[in-house]
């Protein structure tokens, strides 16, 4: 029986990073909008970009993204290849994983993803909706790092896990709506004999992945973006009670459609780049 493939650590959070830099000002805009009342989605990337200009209006915050690319998603894809390998030993050869097992990976590495990449989220947050802010409420953190030491210097180290919770719950249900459905979707198209390996494949199933994960996370998102965005002590409960009271139950899909054009292309350069990836690290070792 051959030995299953193994990958760099690294190839999903490289994979994530590259979908960052295409995605970053779809992004942006969705966090804007879920942190002001202003215009809709395509309004507000206008006016980032009228006012602040190409680079900073539509790329603000990228260096803060790709930290948490290298934190968040480098941990998720890691782990949960790990523990793939480890359950699929458990079950005959040939055989797909149990959707619940792919679930199960998929949750506990979004977890760890989660709490490793939330000091990057903190920063992105702040510094993509920091534009949409009163000049003299701005933070202008230069870069990822410089917003670090700040943080830490200003509000004290415990402040770069603001909204750890719902950012955790959220990349949980990210993880597991995202990377485990892309595995079943793959699977399933496969087992119909419609598709055959290769990139119509893979661009079918992070389609489906990505519009999937989007309607599941979007209250997690908005809760997260809110409480990062807040520098003061608000909690969970005065956020959530607080949306309620001031937008009904529209809040808890606030910036959907941003988000799933946002996340929908993200998913799919994420799968895309990381199947090549893979391919590439087969080539380059000489495996078929």
């Amino acid at each position: 029986m051959p030995k299953p493939k193994t990958y760099p650590f690294w190839l999903g959070g490289a994979a994530a990073s590259w979908a960052a830099v295409c995605t970053h000002p779809l992004d942006l805009a969705k966090v804007r909008m879920q942190t002001s009342k202003g215009k809709g989605f395509v309004g507000t990337l206008v006016d980032s970009v009228k006012a602040d200009g190409l680079r900073r209006g539509a790329y603000a915050g990228l260096s803060a993204s790709i930290l948490r690319q290298m934190t968040y998603s480098l941990t998720r894809f890691g782990v949960y290849d790990e523990l793939k390998k480890r359950l699929t030993k458990r079950h005959p050869v040939g055989q797909p994983l149990p959707a619940w097992e792919m679930a199960a990976a998929a949750s506990v590495a979004g977890g760890l993803g989660g709490l490793a990449g939330n000091p990057a989220d903190v920063i992105l947050v702040r510094m993509t909706a920091d534009a949409a802010k009163p000049a003299a409420e701005r933070l202008g953190y230069k870069h990822c790092f410089d917003g670090v030491f700040r943080i830490i210097r200003e509000e004290g180290a415990p402040a770069l896990f603001r909204g750890v919770g719902p950012n955790c719950a959220r990349a949980i249900l990210m993880s597991a709506s995202q990377l485990a459905t892309y595995d079943f979707y793959k699977d399933m198209i496969v087992s119909t004999g419609l598709i055959k390996d290769g990139l119509p494949l893979y661009f079918a199933s992070s389609f489906l992945a990505g519009t999937t994960a989007t309607t599941i996370c979007a209250p997690f998102d908005v809760i997260k973006t809110r409480i990062m965005n807040a520098s003061g002590s608000a909690s969970i409960g005065s956020v959530i009670s607080h949306s309620f009271k001031t937008e009904g139950m529209s809040w808890m899909f606030k910036g959907w459609t941003p988000a799933w054009i946002r996340l929908s292309p993200n998913t799919i350069i994420i799968f895309l780049t990381l199947e090549n990836l893979k391919k590439g690290v087969d080539y380059i070792r000489g495996t078929p």
